[in-house]
């Protein structure tokens, strides 16, 4: 359990971290000049927060943890990539289906980004929880 927990916290800090770099960049960049009146003028931190709380978990659950069982960071870093690739083309091939300002340019990009991101927290959360195991 407190494996499970280091995993956890660490993929969680790790994707944190990472998307609020992209999102600080790319927000009026990309996402705003494309979907313009559909984002929200005031921004809804709970929604995010419990997005943020199950993606992990799914990460650890299919990444982290696999990956520790058989001592390969490679098998975070893949399965972390699918799912990551999975969840991200659920959101973005809906939204393109479904609004009328989303764009494929947007759908891959975010992708892409989607793939990226959950392959590197996914490893941070591997490394992390190998490392406290050895020194913890």
């Amino acid at each position: 359990m407190k494996t499970l927990l280091i995993a956890y916290v660490a993929t969680l800090a790790a994707f944190l971290a990472i998307d609020f770099v992209w999102l600080s960049r790319m927000g009026e960049v990309l996402y705003r000049p494309i979907l313009g009146d559909l984002l929200r003028p005031d921004f809804l931190p709970l929604p995010a927060l419990i997005f943020y709380a199950i993606f992990v978990g799914g990460l650890v659950f299919f990444a982290v943890r696999p990956s520790l069982a058989v001592g390969d960071w490679t098998t975070a870093a893949l399965n972390g990539a699918v799912l990551g690739f999975v969840a991200y083309a659920t959101y973005d091939l809906t939204n393109q289906a479904t609004l009328r300002h989303w764009s494929t340019t947007l759908t891959l990009i975010d992708l892409a980004w989607g793939t990226v991101l959950s392959g590197l927290a996914a490893t941070a959360g591997h490394f992390a929880t190998a490392a406290a195991a050895r020194f913890g």
